[in-house]
């Protein structure tokens, strides 16, 4: 294709709408998480009324535009509908010593959750 072909310039057009489009939704999530992390440092002591409620409400919600940025992303590299596809390798299969690895670290994940939840109940 030369640089004057009209079915290039389209493709480019389309291709940069369409990056415009997750980078609008990549930066406002950003700000959303922003502004909930500024929520969640405002509340201040978490044993007022409605103050874990909100906390929660907030994390999740931190949780969820996270997730959608990592989905916009990995949408982006992997389902490219204008250009160059990237396939990743097909997962191996699970093996006993896999599903011990993944036990060990669920365990070592809730037991750190509760120490933090124990250390930071005797702290308020």
């Amino acid at each position: 294709m030369s640089s004057d072909d009209p079915a290039r310039a389209s493709f480019l057009r389309v291709r940069r709408r369409v990056l415009d489009l997750y980078d609008a939704v990549t930066f406002l999530m950003l700000i959303g998480i922003g502004v909930l992390v500024a929520y969640c440092i405002s509340l201040g002591s978490l044993t007022g009324p409605g103050a874990q409620e909100s906390f929660g409400l907030a994390v999740a919600l931190m949780f969820l535009m996270s997730a959608l940025m990592a989905h916009l992303v990995d949408r982006t590299y992997r389902v490219w509908p204008l250009g160059r596809h990237f396939r990743p390798t097909p997962p191996g299969p699970v093996t006993v010593h896999a599903q011990a690895r993944f036990l060990t670290v669920l365990v070592i994940v809730v037991a750190a959750a509760a120490i933090a939840y124990v250390i930071g109940g005797l702290l308020a």
